[in-house]
C-alpha cells in the first residue's frame, strides 16, 4: 500500500494552558476525501488549524508525505500543497470577489487552478469578481473562500464546517462542485455537522469526542449507531 501523504500520529494541541486535542491519529491518502465529525468542541477546528501550520507541534507528529511539518509556519504548509477553507471563511472585506482570489494564488504553485478554472467552477463569482467580497451571501462568500484555496493549488485542501450557517440549497451547490474540485487528484479534508451529508462524499470518517478519536471507519460501512455513540460519547 502506498504512504498517506498526510498522516498524523499522537498530535496533541493546546491554546496556553488548555489541551484541545490528546494523542490524536489519523491520516489521509492520494485523492481521498475524509470527513472529521463530532460535537461543538470536539477539537475538529483546532485539529484543521494544527495541519494547516496555526497551531505548532512536535515537527513529527504531523507528517507531510513522509516529511515531518508539526513546526512548519502556515505559509511554508501552504507552500507544500496544503491549502485551509477557515471556519467563518475570513475573507479581506477590504477587498473584492477578485482580489480574494487572487492573493490565494501569490503562492505561485504550478497546477490547473486559475481564475479562469475558479470561475467555471462558481460562474456567480464570475458576475460578482468586482464586487466587495464582504457584500456577498453567506453561500457566495464560502465559495469566494475555496476558490482562494485552490489558487494555490493545493494537493490537500481543509475544508472547515464547508455548510454552516448556509442554506440548503447553497449547501447542494457546494457539494455539486466537490468532485470537480477533488478531480484532478486532490486530497480533502471536509469538517461537516450534518452526518449523512459527511458521510455521502468522503471515503472514510473520523470521529472526534472531547480531544480524541472516538471513532474511525469506512464512511460506506460505520453504522449510524456507532456514529451516533461516538458522536455524543454514550
Amino acid at each position: 500500500m502506498p504512504e498517506p501523504i498526510l498522516k498524523i500520529e499522537g498530535l496533541d494541541a493546546h491554546y496556553r494552558d488548555f489541551q484541545a486535542l490528546y494523542g490524536v491519529s489519523a491520516q489521509v491518502d492520494q485523492g481521498e476525501v475524509v470527513a472529521i465529525i463530532g460535537a461543538n468542541g470536539a477539537g475538529k477546528t483546532t485539529l484543521m488549524r494544527s495541519v494547516a501550520g496555526l497551531l505548532k507541534n512536535r515537527p513529527e507528529a504531523i507528517r507531510w508525505k513522509g516529511q515531518a511539518i508539526g513546526r512548519l509556519r502556515a505559509d511554508q504548509v501552504a507552500a507544500l500543497g496544503i491549502a485551509l477553507v477557515p471556519e467563518g471563511r475570513l475573507l479581506f472585506p477590504s477587498l473584492s470577489v477578485e482580489e480574494n482570489l487572487i492573493i490565494g494564488g501569490q503562492i505561485g504553485r504550478k497546477g490547473p487552478w486559475s481564475l479562469d478554472t475558479v470561475y467555471r467552477l462558481f460562474p456567480i463569482l464570475k458576475e460578482r469578481r468586482n464586487q466587495q467580497s464582504t457584500s456577498l451571501s453567506g453561500g457566495q462568500q464560502q465559495m469566494v473562500a475555496i476558490g482562494r484555496a485552490l489558487m494555490s493549488n493545493p494537493e490537500l485542501i481543509l475544508m472547515d464546517e464547508i455548510s454552516l450557517g448556509l442554506a440548503p440549497v447553497i449547501i447542494r451547490q457546494i457539494y455539486e462542485a466537490l468532485p470537480g474540485i477533488v478531480g484532478e487528484g486532490m486530497a480533502a479534508v471536509i469538517v461537516e455537522q450534518d452526518i449523512a451529508k459527511a458521510l455521502s462524499v468522503t471515503s472514510r470518517v473520523y470521529c472526534l469526542q472531547e480531544g480524541r478519536v472516538a471513532l474511525q471507519g469506512l464512511s460506506a460501512t460505520l453504522s449510524r449507531e456507532e456514529i451516533s455513540r461516538a458522536y455524543f460519547g454514550m
